[in-house]
Formats: C-alpha cells, sequence, structure tokens
C-alpha cells in the first residue's frame, strides 16, 4: 500500500481491509460452471464475470440485488481555461436533473433496478436542501491547475474520506453493488492529466473532445493540461499528491467509494473515463482495489483504453459512450446479473439428463 502520508488514518485502514479474491469460492464457482448444460467456456466473458463476483464476494452463487449508482458532483477550476463546450452552470443544473429523474443515468438505473444516490461534492453553487440529495461538499471547485494545485492535499483526504461515508451509509442500508458516477463540466480535464501522469503518456496522446469541442478548443486543452503537469509536477508514486494537484472533488470522492466497497467486499463497476481516473488513484493507494472492480465500458475517449490497460481491466462493453454519469455502469449490471443468473438457474448435466461428451 503506497497512501503517501500525513492525516490518512481513515484512508489507510480502509485500504488495509483490502484483501485478496476468495479463491475457494472461485474455485467452486468454476465447478458449478462445469457442471452445467454446455460446453465448457461457451459462454466467455460471462462464466468469468460469475466467477470474478464469486472471488470478490466470497459467496459461490452470489446475487447482487441490491444495487446503487452513486454519482458524485463538483465543480473544477480549470474551466475558467475554456476547456468545455458548456458552461460551468450546467454541473448544478444537471444535478437538480438528477434528483429530479430525468437523467440519463435515472432512466439506465430504473431499468436496472439501481437507485441513484446524487453526492454534492464540490459544487460551485449552493444547492437547495434536497431530501435526496447527499451534501459533502468540500468547497465550491478546485482551483485552476493550470495556475497551482487543483486543492490543498488536505482536501483531497477529506473528499475520499468522505466518499468513504457515503458507501459505508450505502451498505447499511443494504447494498449488494456499486456502480460509480460523476458530473462536472471540465471534469474530463482533470481525468486526462491524472491519466497522463499514472501511464505515462502524453497529453496528446490520451485528451480526449469531452463535451465535444472543436479542434481548436481541443489543442487548448492539451496545452493546460501539459502546463498543469509542468507547474504542479504531480508524482505518480503518491496518489494523493496527483490528486490534489490535478484532480477533482467528485473523482476524489469517487476514490473513497472504491475503496470502501473493496474494503467490504461488495463488487464495484466503474463506469467511463473520469471514474476509471478514480480508479487510477485508488489503485495506486491500494494495488489489492483492482481485483474487486469491474470495468463497464470502453469509452470513447481516446484516453480511456490506456487506463484500462495500466490497470489490467478488461470492459465488458463498447458503446461509442461519453456521457459518463454512470450510464455505462448501469448498462454492465445487466450483463452482470444475467451472469449471475446463469449458474443460479441453468440446469447442471446431472438434473437435466443430459449426456456428457468423452
Amino acid at each position: 500500500m503506497t497512501a503517501g502520508s500525513g492525516g490518512m488514518d481513515r484512508v489507510v485502514d480502509c485500504a488495509r481491509r483490502i484483501g485478496d479474491l476468495d479463491s475457494a469460492a472461485m474455485d467452486a464457482a468454476l465447478r458449478r460452471q462445469a457442471e452445467l448444460t454446455k460446453p465448457a467456456g461457451s459462454l466467455g466473458r460471462l462464466e468469468e464475470v460469475a466467477v470474478r463476483i464469486a472471488g470478490i464476494t466470497g459467496l459461490r452463487r452470489a446475487s447482487l440485488r441490491q444495487r446503487a449508482i452513486i454519482v458524485m458532483a463538483a465543480d473544477h477550476g480549470v474551466a475558467e481555461e475554456g476547456v468545455s463546450a458548456y458552461p460551468q452552470e450546467v454541473t448544478a443544473q444537471m444535478v437538480l436533473n438528477f434528483l429530479g429523474g430525468g437523467a440519463a443515468i435515472n432512466v439506465l438505473a430504473r431499468a436496472v433496478g439501481a437507485r441513484v444516490v446524487v453526492v454534492d461534492m464540490g459544487v460551485a453553487a449552493e444547492l437547495a436542501n434536497h431530501p435526496d440529495l447527499v451534501v459533502a461538499k468540500i468547497a465550491r471547485g478546485t482551483r485552476d491547475f493550470a495556475r497551482g494545485p487543483a486543492m490543498r492535499r488536505e482536501q483531497a483526504i477529506e473528499a475520499i474520506e468522505a466518499g468513504i461515508r457515503v458507501l459505508d451509509e450505502q451498505a447499511r442500508q443494504g447494498l449488494d453493488v456499486v456502480g460509480t458516477g460523476e458530473m462536472g463540466i471540465g471534469n474530463t480535464t482533470a481525468a486526462s492529466a491524472i491519466a497522463s501522469v499514472f501511464t505515462g503518456k502524453a497529453p496528446g496522446e490520451i485528451t480526449g473532445r469531452g463535451t465535444g469541442i472543436d479542434d481548436a478548443t481541443l489543442a487548448a486543452k492539451v496545452a493546460v493540461i501539459e502546463r498543469a503537469i509542468e507547474l504542479n509536477h504531480p508524482d505518480p508514486a503518491d496518489p494523493i499528491d496527483v490528486l490534489h494537484k490535478v484532480g477533482g472533488f467528485e473523482i476524489a470522492g469517487l476514490v473513497g467509494v472504491i475503496l470502501a466497497a473493496a474494503a467490504r467486499r461488495i463488487p464495484v463497476i466503474v463506469d467511463g473515463f473520469i471514474s476509471t481516473a478514480a480508479a487510477l488513484v485508488a489503485a495506486g493507494i491500494c494495488p489489492a482495489v483492482t481485483a474487486h472492480l469491474i470495468a463497464a465500458h470502453r469509452s470513447a475517449e481516446i484516453g480511456h483504453r490506456p487506463m484500462l490497460d495500466h490497470l489490467g481491466l478488461d470492459p465488458l462493453l463498447d458503446l461509442g459512450l461519453r456521457l459518463g454519469e454512470g450510464t455505462g455502469a448501469a448498462l454492465a449490471m445487466h450483463l452482470v446479473d444475467a451472469a449471475l443468473r446463469i449458474p443460479d438457474e441453468m440446469a447442471t448435466f446431472g438434473e437435466a439428463g443430459v449426456s456428457r461428451t468423452g
């Protein structure tokens, strides 16, 4: 574990509780797959997912009925550099849309029976009280990291701890699987910077169009990230250093969600580009966390593939998605559900009276 130093007690304790996959449960799940009425390995990735879930949960035949998508929202000071096609006000407006049930993630979460948990980690506005809004605001957005660190190191740690608390509260309510989601104008710039630092790839190789920016804005976005990395010198050996220098409050919150879920043996379905940036930081803090992650999809963002490769994750879907919000995670829950239904509901050779080959 490489958690860095200073004020990290809760984060370190959480990371220390992340164990290896349960090999006995995985072996039992593999034996079950071998008994089912199908040629060995014929359901491909579905079989792999079922075995991985067994290893994560410690249950040979897991059932992930209680589902949540945690959508963390925050603003980014780097938006002042003109890196997005949308104004910063959209972050707060979309939070209200989430709470009203009208966003894409609401639609897709309803389809898979998952609750949407909306968290204000650092929206640059004072949102009205709402019974379904979790307020964990660290500040009203980060600072412009092209001019200095995005946040103080202490704030990065505070945001991770807030994410841990959010996940712990959801677990108390009942939680079998969690998907990560986010909202924040400017956050693909932060995620690109994080990706560049951890993968070692140049910003120009890993920075995409985010909300759909034109060529000139993309060039300016790359230049902003290059300037920020040169100015702040984020250290990939110290994940908190990277987070506080070029990250965002919602990304930090998702780091806490990922760590806390893994510590509780709750499978984490990682959404797209921004969520994977959080996974990079979480894996930097505790490398064992990656075994507890399922990559939902490969984003249309050009930097997502090298991020997934760096983590050793193979996504379930490739649909050209680039919305975020946890939409890919919600879609992947359908596949995870199908993967678990197979060993739970499918007949064995003996039960069905079907002859084995050989």
